[in-house]
């Protein structure tokens, strides 16, 4: 077990993770990260399950290489597919992330959520079983947000394509009466502010991310592992694509250093 003075790593299918990245680094401002865009295999949504347990093993192996002392898996994909393997094949703690359709389903007063993800998400048996759950209790409108994960890492979060892809993606909630909206991919919180516009005002979008930066805190409490220095944690950020779009999504963070890394 790395000492609490690691760096706290982090791995994703590209540059959506910084969404959660952001979350955890501003709820835990003195603790250095390492985070991984696997851009170069973006979209893991459309891989097998084979697939993506592999990458997943050569993301983490990267991360324990370089001392990290506990991972975040910001990818809802990876997660959902291969997170318990990990958990069991490496002594590290893993932390994860899902769909936050629970809570979803618990404050939903029309019964009815949609939940916006990627087919490897919807499609995996950790999604089944929690929907499984609630399904009982609430009507579940899911669809697959084909198209958004490569927008996002092309840059053109903003752009006309993706409000035109996103007229589409959305019409189906539209129609169902939802009353909230689930994003179950780490990419999406970058088009949030273009799915309320094109939403209606009664639906609330809700994410992951603040309940994966609290659980974070939790981790290292249990584990002994918060970082004691009085200074601000340093953030390397490593893409084996163009870095152009990662350096644009963190730029707010302080302390970091993004590089091309031929992996």
């Amino acid at each position: 077990m790395s000492d609490s003075s690691s760096p706290i790593g982090f791995f994703d299918s590209g540059v959506g993770g910084t969404s959660i990245w952001r979350e955890v680094v501003s709820l835990l401002p003195h603790e250095d990260t390492i985070y991984l865009a696997d851009s170069a295999n973006a979209p893991y949504g459309r891989k097998s399950n084979r697939e993506i347990t592999a990458l997943s093993i050569k993301n983490t192996e990267f991360l324990l290489d370089r001392g990290c002392k506990l991972i975040v898996v910001p990818c809802n994909t990876a997660t959902t597919n291969s997170i318990e393997y990990v958990r069991t094949k490496y002594d590290v703690p893993f932390i994860g992330i899902e769909p936050a359709i629970k809570p979803a389903a618990l404050q939903s007063t029309t019964k009815k959520i949609g939940v916006l993800a990627t087919q490897g998400t919807l499609s995996s048996a950790l999604f089944y079983e929690t929907s499984r759950q609630i399904n009982a209790q609430v009507a579940t409108i899911e669809v697959v947000g084909t198209g958004i994960v490569e927008l996002i890492e092309a840059g053109k979060k903003d752009s006309d394509e993706m409000r035109n892809l996103l007229y589409g993606i959305t019409e189906p909630f539209m129609i169902s009466g939802i009353d909230y909206l689930v994003l179950g991919c780490s990419h999406y919180p970058y088009i949030r502010e273009l799915l309320a516009e094109l939403l209606p005002s009664t639906v609330t979008i809700i994410d992951s991310g603040a309940a994966v930066a609290r659980q974070t805190v939790h981790v290292l409490e249990a584990y002994n592992l918060l970082n004691a220095q009085a200074a601000a944690g340093k953030h390397l950020l490593y893409s084996n694509k163009d870095c152009a779009v990662l350096d644009e999504l963190t730029a707010p963070v302080r302390h970091r250093t993004v590089a091309y890394l031929n992996f």
